[in-house]
């Protein structure tokens, strides 16, 4: 079977509401980092990368998003984006044969942390707002999706922090090698409150933190009906023992590219995780994309970020053509992963 093919991307990101303004931000290559909005944050001084502008009432209107938690708020703008600008060139089909996969960490710790305290402090343990039960559980930003956008395929949730979007990517790919579903969208979303940021601050996370939703549209190389923006040549993921991460990164590389038929010297653009030293690379000498320093920590949302800076840095760079980029991701949870894509 032929490579799956990447032809439409969106994100919600520090950087802006939509792709348009995620491109600049990576073209121009300042970070979006700032004094986070008023609230209880562990750290108040401590800088953020929020998504400017960002209130679900306002972006997604007051219909259906009473209880909305903001990563779900974050992933169906996301969604939707996405719908709405591949669909100038040609529709994007929902319905029976659409899928979504969504990367995620541990769903919303602002929606579980509540209903907690709540069965603890009220009167009755069972006096909680049931409007947002859903909220609390890991799919729901997921189901939520779907249901605004009558994704009415496989509704997939898989967590792996910071490398989640390179699973949700795996999984995509396997969805549609089997038959399951005709298109797929798939990404990572991640919100920034003061309760995650409560719970990174005592794992002792280095980077300040960021949030947003990325989303792919996957699609068979045979049946894609838009311009073609790369194709996914391997997902390869590792594990790794602490003080270990810069040497599995390296052979999840190296078995990427073994197994798609590619050496180092194909390589256009590489876009590591934060704080990976240099690859040692056979005298290739790779592009490196901006990462984490633009958008921050973005948890989940993380690769799928990476993956549309590859994206979108391709745009404006005609050498690209016919070249691979490679997409690396590593977790705090000894997870390592790589993404090949085929840049057309």
């Amino acid at each position: 079977m032929t490579a799956p093919v990447i032809s439409a991307w969106s994100a919600v990101s520090p950087l802006g509401i939509g792709r348009a303004p995620f491109a600049a931000g990576v073209a121009a290559g300042t970070p979006a980092l700032a004094p986070p909005e008023p609230g209880p944050w562990p750290e108040p001084s401590r800088p953020a990368a929020q998504v400017p502008g960002f209130v679900t009432r306002d972006v997604l209107g007051r219909k259906g998003t009473r209880s909305m938690d903001r990563v779900s708020a974050l992933a169906v703008a996301a969604v939707g984006d996405l719908l709405a600008t591949a669909g100038h060139a040609r529709p994007v089909a929902t319905g029976e044969q659409a899928a979504l996969v969504l990367g995620t960490t541990a769903g919303s710790s602002r929606s579980m942390m509540d209903i907690t305290r709540d069965t603890l402090t009220r009167e009755r343990p069972f006096h909680i707002d049931t409007a947002r039960i859903p909220n609390a559980i890991m799919n729901s930003s997921a189901a939520q999706c779907a249901i605004w956008h009558e994704l009415k395929g496989p509704n997939v949730t898989v967590a792996g922090g910071r490398v989640a979007g390179l699973f949700a990517l795996r999984y995509a790919m396997r969805l549609l090698a089997s038959g399951r579903a005709a298109s797929v969208l798939c990404g990572g979303a991640e919100e920034l409150t003061p309760e995650r940021a409560w719970l990174e601050h005592h794992a002792g996370a280095p980077l300040p933190l960021g949030e947003g939703c990325s989303v792919l549209l996957l699609e068979p190389a045979c049946t894609a009906a838009g311009p073609v923006l790369a194709e996914v040549l391997d997902v390869t993921h590792g594990v790794y023992r602490d003080g270990e991460q810069a040497t599995a990164l390296a052979r999840c590389l190296a078995r990427a590219l073994d197994k798609a038929g590619c050496t180092a010297a194909d390589l256009w653009a590489v876009s590591p995780p934060p704080g990976m030293p240099e690859l040692p690379l056979s005298g290739a000498t790779p592009r490196e994309l901006p990462g984490a320093d633009l958008w921050g920590d973005a948890g989940a949302a993380s690769a799928a970020f990476q993956i549309a800076a590859v994206l979108a840095a391709a745009e404006q760079a005609p050498e690209a053509r016919g070249r691979v980029a490679a997409v690396l991701a590593a977790d705090r949870d000894n997870v390592v992963g790589c993404a090949l894509l085929g840049m057309r």
